[in-house]
């Protein structure tokens, strides 16, 4: 019978990191399933999901543990295998001149509205035209099937004019990135 683990990485980035986290999975013949793995600020950060076979997990815990000997950082967590939410996909771009608390103001409403965001990209780069660092940010999120996208759209407008930012929802497939 099989379990599914979510690992939790973080590192002092350097060439290898992937290679150790794998090679402990495989060498417990557990299966790397799906992960998001980024090199942020000189830190290597990622989460992985692995199935492994009820009667490995503990071992394998006990390996990856022991990578922390190797200065990295990992969390382990049984997957929750409850369903996702339910609602429409659809894709937010946020772009706008870098200010403190954008993520905090768009999640908020979201959050209120019951949105539940399914992943976050976000960047600061320079500007093209004014050096002026620019905030961009995309993010998959299910909008519950009580509220029509435009709806979410509405909302984000009501704090966008304060925060000088351009709101962009996009629907989405299940499949699309």
């Amino acid at each position: 019978m099989k379990k599914e683990l979510v690992l939790t990485v973080v590192a002092d980035d350097r060439p290898g990191l992937v290679g150790e986290i794998s090679k402990v999975v495989a060498d417990h013949k557990a299966n790397w399933i799906d992960s998001s793995l980024s090199r942020l600020g000189g830190q290597f950060a990622g989460i992985v999901r692995v199935h492994v076979e009820k009667a490995q997990a503990a071992d394998l815990s006990a390996a990856l543990i022991k990578l922390e000997t190797l200065g990295l950082t990992i969390g382990i967590h049984e997957h929750n295998t409850g369903d996702a939410p339910a609602g429409a996909h659809a894709l937010l771009h946020i772009l706008g001149q870098d200010q403190p608390g954008m993520i905090s103001r768009v999640s908020s409403v979201l959050a209120d509205l019951h949105v539940s965001i399914e992943t976050l990209e976000s960047l600061v780069e320079p500007g093209s035209m004014s050096g002026d660092l620019m905030f961009r940010a995309n993010a998959r999120i299910i909008i519950p099937p009580h509220l029509s996208p435009t709806e979410v759209s509405e909302a984000l407008e009501g704090i966008a004019a304060d925060l000088m930012i351009d709101v962009e929802l996009n629907e989405a497939s299940v499949e699309e990135d």
